[in-house]
C-alpha cells in the first residue's frame, strides 16, 4: 500500500502536465461540441469539469478523460430540436432532464453489471453508426465553419446543400461571413496539417489550441494595431455567460411522461453507452502499464457525473478517446490527469472566459468538421471493405439508416440485418434458432494449460458466454480456443479474440484460436467471419490460410519438413491401424512431412446416426521402413484393468516394473515386443510426455488428446517423434552390428 503511494505521489508532476496538456484540447471541443448539440457552449465545460472531477474519484479505469462526446452532438441536438418544438433554450432545460435520468439509468446498468452489453453490437453496425454521426457533425458544422449559422434540414439535406453553401461564401458581400469563414478554413487547414508539421516545438501545442491562440490573436491585432474595427459580428462569437457561476440552467422534468422524451433518454444512454465502452476498450489497449479497466465501476461513475452534470447544464458524460490517447501520449499514468484536466478548464473559464468570447464560431467548427471526416473518411469504409463485402452492406444499411431516421433506428435496424445475413450466409436459420439459449462454451484446464471449446455458433448474439470464460483466464497463462465444433463463427468475435491475444502477449501469457483451418473466409482478413464448410467442396472453396496454418508452414521451414493444408493424394496408411477400426476418417489435413515422419490433422467420426460423433484430432506417423511388432501403448488406467479381465494381456518388461506398472502395453507377439523395447526406448517412454502409440508393419501411429493440438503442442509432438524416431534407428543399428 506504501509503494502504491509512494509511486501515485512520484507520478503527480507528469500527470500535473497530461492533464494541462489534455485540458488545452477539451476547452475549444467542449465548447464546440456544446455549440453542434444546440446548446450554450459552457455546457460542454460543465460535463468535462464534472466529468473529469467524478470519474477520476470514483471511475474503474486508469488513463480515460471523460466530458462531452462526439457521438452525442447529433442526438442531444435532435433531443432539443424535438422537446423545444422550436424553442431551443426550453427544449435544452427539457434534454437537461433527459440526461439526468440517462446517468441515472447507468448508475443502474453499472450495478447490474451490464457493462457487457457493449460487446451485444456487432462492429460493422457500430462503425456504421459512428460514421453517420460524423456525417451529422460535418453537415451541420460545415455551414458554421463558412460562417452561415442559419442553414437547417435534415442530415441529408445539410450535406445536400454544402456545394451551394460554399458557392454563397465565395459570392458573398457581408465582410463578417466572409472574415469568420476565413478563420473557419484556415482553422480547418491547421487541423488537417498539423501532424505533417516535425517541429518539435510547434507540436508541444496541440492543434485545436494553436486554432484558438491564433483566433484570439486576431481580435487583438483589430483592436491594438488595425484602424478598422473587428470585422466578425458578435452573434459569430462564443457566448458565455459573464458571471458563469450564477448561471447555470436547471433542468425541466416538464415533460418526462411523454413519448418523445423517453425517446431522447433511450437514445442518450444507448450512445453515451456504446461510446464510452468503445472508448474503454480502445484506451486499455494504449495503456502502457496494460491495466484492464473495471467496465462496470467506470459505467457507474460516468452515470454519477452525468446526473450531476445534467443538474448543473451540463452535457452527457462519456469516455472520449482522442483525449485519453493525447493523455497517454503525454504520460499520463493514472486518474489524477483526469482530474488535473478538469482543474484546468474551471481555471480557464474563470479567469480566461473574456478572451474565450473572442473566438469565432467558426474556428470551434472547423476542429467539428475534421472530427466528423474522420469518423466517416473514405478509409474507414475501405478497412470495413476489407474485412468482407457482408461487413460493407452492414455498414451501409446502418449508416444509411441512421441519418435518414435516428441512432436508435439505426443501430437496431444493423443489428437485424447483421442477423439476416448470417442467416443467408450460413443458409441455416436453425443454427441460431436452435442453439440460442444453448450453452455453448466449455472451459477447462489441461496440461497447465486452459482450453476453451466452442460449438454451434459464436456471434455478437452469443459472444458474452465466451467472454465470461476468457476473463476469468490469468493473462499471464496459456490458453487454447478451440473452434472445431463451432460451425459459425463471425467478425465481432474474431476481432474481440485478436485483442485478447494481443493483450496475453503483452502480459506474457500465450494465447492460441484452433480449429478454423476447415472454415471459409469471405476475405483474407483476421477478422473476417468463418462458415465451416463441407469436406467435400472445401478444396474447391477455401483460398487462404488461416494464423494457425501460417504457424504450421513456419514450423516445417524450421523442421526443413514439407506442409501440405490438404494431402495430394489419398491417404492410405492410416485406415490401416487398430485405432480406426471403429472409426470413420472424413478427412486429413495440414500435413507436414520429412521422409519418415509425418504431423496431420485428422477428422474422423465413432457411430453412426443420432449417435455419431465427429472428433478432430492431431497425430504423428512414423514410417519405420520395416515391419515392426504390433503393440499399443498408453498410460496405465482403469479401463487397461478392464481390458485385463477381457482377455488383453499386459506385457510386463523384466527390470522395468516402474515402466510396466505406469504403462500399459499389450500386442500379439510378447517376444518380439520385448526384443523392441530397449532400456533406451523404455527410459524415453517414461521421461516424456505420455502419448497413445500403435505400432504395426506400417510403423508407429502416436496419438495426442481427441482434439486438434495448439502450435505449442504440434512442436512438442513433432519433437517427440524425431527423437523417438533417432532412438528407434540407434537401436536398429547396435542390433545389426551386433
Amino acid at each position: 500500500m506504501k509503494n502504491n503511494f509512494k509511486t501515485f505521489m512520484s507520478e503527480i508532476p507528469q500527470n500535473l502536465f497530461s492533464g494541462f496538456v489534455v485540458s488545452l484540447i477539451a476547452l475549444p471541443l467542449g465548447l464546440g461540441l456544446a455549440l453542434a448539440s444546440g446548446a450554450p457552449p459552457i455546457s460542454g465545460i460543465i460535463a468535462a469539469i464534472i466529468g473529469g472531477s467524478v470519474v477520476a474519484l470514483l471511475g474503474g479505469s486508469n488513463v480515460t478523460i471523460t466530458g462531452p462526446g462526439n457521438g452525442l452532438v447529433v442526438v442531444i441536438l435532435a433531443a432539443i430540436t424535438t422537446l423545444g418544438a422550436g424553442d431551443m433554450h426550453q427544449g435544452f432545460l427539457y434534454t437537461l432532464a433527459a440526461i439526468v435520468v440517462s446517468g441515472i439509468i447507468m448508475i443502474i446498468l453499472g450495478f447490474l453489471r451490464l457493462g457487457s452489453l457493449g460487446d451485444f453490437f456487432p462492429s460493422s453496425a457500430i462503425q456504421g453508426m459512428l460514421a453517420a454521426i460524423g456525417i451529422g457533425i460535418f453537415a451541420k458544422q460545415v455551414h458554421v465553419m463558412l460562417g452561415n449559422l442559419n442553414a437547417k434540414g435534415s442530415i441529408v439535406e445539410l450535406v445536400l446543400k454544402t456545394p451551394q453553401g460554399l458557392y454563397n461564401y465565395v459570392t458573398t458581400n457581408s465582410q463578417s461571413t466572409l472574415y469568420a469563414g476565413a478563420v473557419g478554413i484556415i482553422s480547418l487547414l491547421i487541423m488537417i496539417f498539423y501532424g505533417k508539421i516535425r517541429n518539435k516545438y510547434f507540436q508541444l501545442i496541440p492543434a485545436p489550441m494553436w486554432i484558438v491562440m491564433l483566433s484570439v490573436g486576431m481580435f487583438y491585432y483589430f483592436d491594438m494595431f488595425s484602424s478598422n474595427a473587428y470585422p466578425i459580428d458578435p452573434k459569430l462569437l462564443i457566448n458565455i455567460p459573464d458571471d458563469v457561476v450564477s448561471n447555470f440552467n436547471f433542468p425541466d422534468f416538464g415533460k418526462i411522461y411523454q413519448t418523445e422524451f423517453i425517446s431522447a433518454v433511450i437514445s442518450i444512454t444507448l450512445i453515451a453507452s456504446i461510446e464510452s465502452l468503445l472508448s474503454i476498450k480502445a484506451v486499455d489497449k494504449l495503456d502502457p502499464l496494460k491495466r484492464r479497466s473495471n467496465v462496470n465501476k467506470d459505467i457507474r461513475a460516468l452515470g454519477l457525473a452525468t446526473l450531476i452534470s445534467g443538474f448543473l447544464g451540463g452535457l452527457n458524460v462519456v469516455t472520449v478517446i482522442a483525449r485519453s490517447s493525447v493523455n497517454v501520449n503525454n504520460k499520463g499514468s493514472n486518474r489524477s490527469a483526469n482530474f488535473f484536466h478538469a482543474s484546468f478548464l474551471v481555471i480557464f473559464i474563470l479567469l480566461f472566459a473574456s478572451e474565450l468570447r473572442k473566438i469565432p464560431l467558426s474556428a470551434l467548427a472547423a476542429i467539428l468538421v475534421y472530427t466528423g471526416y474522420k469518423l466517416a473518411s473514405p478509409e474507414n469504409i475501405a478497412k470495413v471493405f476489407k474485412i468482407g463485402k457482408e461487413q460493407l452492406l452492414i455498414f451501409l444499411i446502418t449508416l444509411l439508416t441512421t441519418i435518414t431516421t435516428s441512432l436508435i433506428t439505426g443501430i437496431l435496424v444493423g443489428i437485424f440485418a447483421t442477423f439476416v445475413i448470417h442467416i443467408v450466409i450460413n443458409k441455416n436459420l436453425s443454427l441460431f434458432t436452435r442453439n440460442l439459449l444453448k450453452p455453448n462454451v466449455l472451459m477447462f484446464k489441461e496440461d497447465g494449460k486452459y482450453y476453451v471449446s466452442v460449438k454451434n455458433f459464436s456471434s455478437f448474439i452469443n459472444y458474452t458466454r465466451l467472454k465470461a470464460k476468457l476473463d476469468q483466464i490469468p493473462e499471464n497463462e496459456d490458453a487454447i480456443i478451440d473452434f472445431t465444433l463451432c460451425d459459425f463463427v463471425d467478425h465481432s468475435v474474431m476481432e474481440n479474440l485478436n485483442n485478447y491475444a494481443e493483450s496475453f502477449k503483452r502480459k506474457g501469457g500465450y494465447f492460441e484460436v484452433i480449429g478454423l483451418d476447415s472454415h471459409n473466409s469471405t476475405s483474407e482478413h483476421p477478422f473476417a467471419l468463418r462458415k465451416n464448410i463441407p469436406t467435400k467442396n472445401e478444396s474447391s472453396v477455401k483460398t487462404n490460410l488461416t494464423k494457425r496454418q501460417k504457424s504450421l508452414q513456419q514450423i516445417s521451414n524450421e523442421l526443413g519438413w514439407k506442409y501440405q493444408s490438404l494431402p495430394a493424394k489419398e491417404v492410405s496408411k492410416i485406415p490401416e491401424f487398430g485405432y480406426f477400426k471403429t472409426r470413420q476418417i472424413n478427412k486429413v489435413s495440414n500435413i507436414l512431412s520429412n521422409e519418415n515422419c509425418t504431423l496431420f490433422d485428422i477428422e474422423f467420426h465413432e457411430g453412426e446416426l443420432f449417435a455419431k460423433q465427429i472428433i478432430k484430432a492431431t497425430m504423428l506417423h512414423i514410417n519405420l521402413g520395416e515391419n515392426a511388432p504390433e503393440f499399443t501403448l498408453d498410460k496405465e488406467g482403469i479401463f487397461e484393468y478392464i481390458y485385463h479381465f477381457t482377455g488383453f494381456k499386459d506385457v510386463t518388461i523384466e527390470n522395468h516394473p516402474d515402466f510396466s506398472k505406469r504403462f500399459y502395453l499389450t500386442g500379439k507377439n510378447e517376444n518380439e515386443i520385448k526384443s523392441f523395447f530397449t532400456d533406451d526406448l523404455i527410459l524415453f517412454f517414461k521421461s516424456n510426455k505420455y502419448y497413445h502409440i500403435e505400432a504395426n508393419n506400417q510403423g508407429l501411429l502416436i496419438i495426442g488428446k481427441e482434439r486438434l493440438a495448439g502450435i505449442k503442442e504440434i512442436k512438442s509432438m513433432a519433437d517427440f517423434g524425431l527423437r523417438l524416431m533417432n532412438i528407434i534407428c540407434t537401436n536398429k543399428l547396435v542390433t545389426t552390428s551386433n
